[in-house]
């Protein structure tokens, strides 16, 4: 086909002849070494929900809402493409992709795979989302990432080579190194950084850089990162949208408005004006905004105009082209780039509007998709175990959970009906998942040694809402023989010891292991708000009325092996001989006695509060001497009104300093052998339980937070802090995803010299894992059990955000206050939050361990099912308690199992990751072995390949760009010698892991 491919004819009528006229646009242009050449991208940006749902914005419907149709857009870009070989367009989301090829024929796949292979359609990013950066975890971009990568390899063959993150709300060192450099890309291209960051580089022709995000890994991960000058849309005046108002360039000189002279001096100028703040003579145009190409024609007929005629006037060179095409002529250029460290966090579009405020949004969602996350982990597990059926399986909620991910649904700033479709797809899915745990334990207590696993003929049931003591197969008073029969299985590759706590409704119980050994448990009376916030929650969540509320918590120790199960039978006092009485806790005011202490905690760890006042005031490790003056309050900020800028579903802008709640807060007590637990309701609506358990080392906080009142017009954004007395010089320290922890310093940034606009909102970062402040002798760390934001803004201080209400709208599109209500059929009322975080104090140098464990013990909890039989009958026919590995296996304590899924074609995919930084702990930051063949102890390994982070190619393919950085020395350039691990010999199957590392593996059974 000629490459001079498309051309108008225009009939000239002269009386008493016709002539014709035609013109053949030439859109084969390349790169012109000697020009500048400008690269457009032809794209649609096309969010996975936000203002409608995933299926409106498919479909169409609801057009009133926002006019956006995904379905019409890949309908028009393929006919477009069709008409002209020369056309290109990329494309990034996965879940709209998906549903559109499934319904296509053949006929229609066959022309879309040709153009595929022809370049013309390139798929950029290819997750199943373009997820967020801030509020996400590393192992839930990891998985939305394959789901849609292995998509593209299975239907295409193709291997994604750039990052697409073109809307996130800043961008995280994680994405840099892990979902970029260790995915195969070679390039990351994004808008959003902060406005005064933007301001330097383009003064400084540095909006394209080599960025370096893990100081681990240095230079051996590294990306080249194109940040664009504006935003994601055209140049002014280059917007062809079917109904946009951009002047098209008109060629037909028997028309009027005849005006190629004049478009093409429009397109050079706005080139030029680019090409002063870019280096090298490559720019690249972003030809395409949200849900465009509606009408794809009406683009690419303008594009293919000034193709033809700039290049036809010679002064610069267009060209079709991609973020790929643009990267190599980026690199062929052999030039040297600025070197960027860390991330691009926080990010502000304009004086006092930090988009801070997002990473606290809808508290609530938020930790609906990180614990599906961790049930997402086990379940996939459990599920490759016992074998993957086609009539129960994981898929919807993986699904869902790619979904989730993206930078309006957990980030929060999705609206109201959207977010209800996202958590409605979450809980299908969660359904369809617990069918699969169900069977897949069923199956492994109900298989005995040397026999075909069978399911059992007992029915397990799972709590949904077991942190507000709602658990039906607990609460049974079951009688005759019955026991509670609680499988717990465990999740991580480590033994673990922990404490199990159910509701029950009265203590005249006993508790034995799977071996018939009686467990002492503790009973702790259920709190009234606990009790209030079940018999709500249930009809809201469930739509029933609750029964019997439990009167008890019963609070028991259980030990586990890695990837194992074990049963616990809870039976009825009377029927058991010679059992002591049962420990019934009781909960004691504290009496108001001035400069009078309260110690509590049965452990080392001990915390001494105030009785007159009820506020922390001390916390003491007495195995390693650690004393700290610690208070602890919680408190808010009034949400900002103001119209030029006020807080709202994605910014945080505080109305002044903030308020304490109480000075004087009423403190119960509660001890016993296993755990104490202080109890302290701040005001009517806030309200802390404090545990501290005598096996562990930490203290476990559970906060109850709402409703907010919303009745004074007022916004609040509700934090907690603790003030320690520690000198740590304005620095803290935040994760990055989960992951990497990153050195914070108040009213800093590295990459300019900051103007302090907002001084609260602008030092807040967003938490995944945890964050931590130190001085010269001590850490004091905290740690999350969902996203939320966090800040230090004085010396020993931890500042986290655990609830938002705002009373108006922030004018950033998604056009809602932010003021989530629960709804019954009777009535409506805000949301209550229920969560925990986890505090911790060490020697200097000895916190990292803590954090990384029980970060990772956070994000894996035991999970749970529940059954009730005859406790010797089960015995008898079933495997009480037993592990997937090697009995005398675990794996080290540097290394999590972080995938293990059975995929559709029976392979089998396996992640694990090494924990550590290089240099964060003596004895962790080193190489770590995985023995595979006792990982697999009941199976053969047949075949093993290594791939990329998401499977879609051979590791030993993989190809990286070695771009040149300015200067010779950088603070953290290759601080150390990045520690990676060698091949996999087959007949060892032993596998290396470095500090950080995470080795993808395709298994063969």
């Amino acid at each position: 086909m000629d490459r001079c491919a498309m051309a108008w004819c225009v009939l000239l009528v002269f009386f008493p002849f016709g002539s014709v006229h035609c013109v053949r646009y030439n859109t084969g242009a390349g790169v012109v070494k000697a020009k500048l050449n400008v690269h457009l991208v032809a794209h649609s940006h096309d969010d996975v929900g936000w203002l409608k749902t995933l299926d409106e914005y498919y479909t169409g419907i609801n057009n009133n809402i926002q006019p956006a149709c995904v379905e019409n857009v890949l309908d028009s870009v393929i006919d477009a493409l069709l008409r002209d070989p020369n056309r290109k367009f990329i494309f990034a989301e996965q879940a709209f992709f998906q549903r559109w090829w499934v319904s296509q024929d053949e006929n229609i796949r066959e022309e879309v795979r040709k153009l595929v292979d022809a370049g013309q359609l390139e798929f950029v990013n290819g997750g199943w989302s373009m997820h967020d950066e801030a509020t996400t975890h590393y192992i839930d971009m990891i998985d939305q990432t394959t789901l849609g990568h292995r998509f593209i390899k299975q239907q295409f063959n193709k291997t994604p080579r750039a990052g697409w993150q073109i809307d996130t709300f800043g961008h995280s060192a994680v994405q840099a190194y892990l979902l970029g450099a260790e995915l195969g890309f070679e390039s990351v291209h994004f808008a959003r950084i902060d406005y005064q960051d933007r301001d330097k580089r383009k003064n400084d022709k540095a909006l394209e850089v080599v960025w370096r995000g893990s100081r681990t890994f240095g230079s051996s991960s590294q990306i080249f990162a194109n940040a664009f000058p504006v935003h994601y849309s055209p140049p002014v005046g280059f917007h062809f949208e079917v109904n946009d108002i951009s002047e098209l360039l008109q060629d037909n000189p028997c028309f009027s408005g005849y005006n190629v002279d004049q478009r093409v001096d429009d397109f050079v100028q706005a080139a030029s004006l680019q090409a002063n703040v870019t280096r090298t003579n490559h720019i690249m145009w972003t030809m395409g905004d949200d849900f465009q190409y509606q009408y794809a024609e009406s683009w690419f007929r303008q594009m293919d105009k000034f193709i033809h005629y700039v290049n036809k006037d010679g002064r610069v060179n267009a060209l079709y082209s991609t973020p790929s095409i643009y990267t190599t002529a980026k690199f062929s250029a052999n030039k040297k780039w600025p070197l960027k460290l860390h991330d691009y966090f926080p990010y502000a579009d304009r004086e006092h509007a930090y988009w801070t405020g997002y990473f606290s949004s809808r508290p609530g969602f938020k930790r609906y998709v990180r614990a599906l996350s961790g049930y997402y982990l086990a379940a996939r597990q459990l599920e490759f175990f016992a074998g993957r059926t086609n009539q129960m399986n994981t898929i919807r909620l993986g699904d869902a959970l790619g979904i989730a991910q993206h930078h309006d649904a957990v980030s929060g700033t999705a609206q109201q009906h959207t977010t209800d479709d996202y958590a409605k797809r979450l809980a299908v899915g969660a359904h369809e998942a617990e069918s699969v745990v169900n069977s897949a334990l069923s199956c492994a207590i109900g298989a005995k040694s040397g026999k075909q696993c069978r399911s059992s003929r007992g029915t397990l049931e799972q709590c949904k809402l077991l942190n507000i003591s709602c658990c039906p197969p607990t609460e049974q008073d079951f009688q005759g023989n019955k026991s509670l029969v609680l499988v717990a299985y465990n999740p991580l590759g480590w033994s673990r010891n922990d404490t199990v706590r159910i509701p029950v409704l009265d203590a005249n119980l006993v508790i034995k292991d799977s071996e018939g050994k009686t467990i002492d448990g503790q009973y702790v009376e259920i709190d009234t708000v606990t009790v209030n916030l079940r018999n709500y929650y249930t009809k809201a969540y469930l739509g029933i009325s609750p029964g019997q509320s439990p009167k008890y918590w019963v609070f028991f120790p259980v030990s586990l092996p890695p990837l194992s199960w074990s049963t616990y039978f809870i039976s009825r006092a009377s029927q058991e001989g010679g059992i002591k009485s049962p420990y019934i806790s009781t909960m004691k005011s504290s009496p108001n006695r001035p400069n009078h202490t309260i110690e509590v905690g049965p452990g080392n760890l001990k915390m001494s509060f105030s009785s007159s006042s009820g506020i922390l005031m001390r916390m003491f490790n007495s195995e390693t001497g650690v004393d700290v003056s610690v208070e602890q309050s919680f408190g808010s900020y009034n949400s900002s009104t103001d119209y030029d800028q006020p807080s709202g579903a994605y910014i945080f802008r505080p109305s002044g300093a903030p308020f304490v709640f109480s000075e004087a807060i009423p403190l119960k007590v509660v001890r016993g052998p296993l755990l104490n637990e202080i109890h302290q309701q701040f005001n009517p609506w806030i309200y802390q339980v404090t545990r501290l358990y005598k096996d562990k080392e930490h203290a476990e906080v559970e906060f109850t937070i709402g409703p907010i009142p919303a009745d004074d017009f007022k916004g609040y954004e509700i934090i907690m802090w603790m003030k320690a007395n520690m000198e740590t010089n304005k620095i803290f320290y935040t994760d990055s995803n989960g992951r990497d922890f990153i050195k914070r310093i108040q009213d800093y940034r590295e990459d300019w010299a900051l103007t302090v606009n907002e001084p609260v909102a602008g030092n807040y970062y967003p938490i995944n894992l945890g964050i931590y402040v130190m001085d010269n002798k001590t850490e004091l760390s905290v740690l999350v059990d969902r996203a939320t934001g966090g800040a230090s803004m004085r010396d020993g201080q931890i500042e986290l955000m655990l609830h938002r209400l705002t009373a108006v709208d922030d004018s950033r599109g998604v056009g809602e206050p932010l003021n989530e209500k629960v709804c019954t059929r009777e009535k409506c009322e805000g949301l209550t939050v229920r969560g925990n975080y986890y505090i911790n104090i060490h020697h200097l140098g000895a916190g990292a361990r803590w954090r990384r464990t029980v970060g990772q013990e956070i994000y894996s909890p035991l999970l749970m099912a529940f059954t009730h039989e005859d406790a010797a009958n089960w015995k008898s026919s079933h495997l009480a308690s037993g592990t997937f590995m090697d009995p005398s296996y675990t794996l080290p304590p540097n290394v999590a199992l972080i995938t293990l899924q059975e995929l559709d074609d029976a392979s089998v995919l396996l992640r694990l990751a090494h924990l550590y930084e290089a240099g964060e702990d003596a004895d962790y930051s080193r190489m770590a072995l995985v023995e595979l063949k006792k990982m697999f102890a009941a199976k053969k390994i047949k075949e093993l390949k290594e791939t990329s982070l998401s499977a879609n190619q051979d590791k030993s393919q993989m190809r990286k760009l070695a771009w040149k950085v300015e200067g010779e020395n950088h603070e953290d350039d290759d601080l150390v010698v990045p520690v990676r691990g060698g091949p996999v010999d087959a007949s060892t199957l032993l596998v290396e892991l470095g500090p950080m590392e995470i080795r993808t593996f395709l298994l063969k059974f």
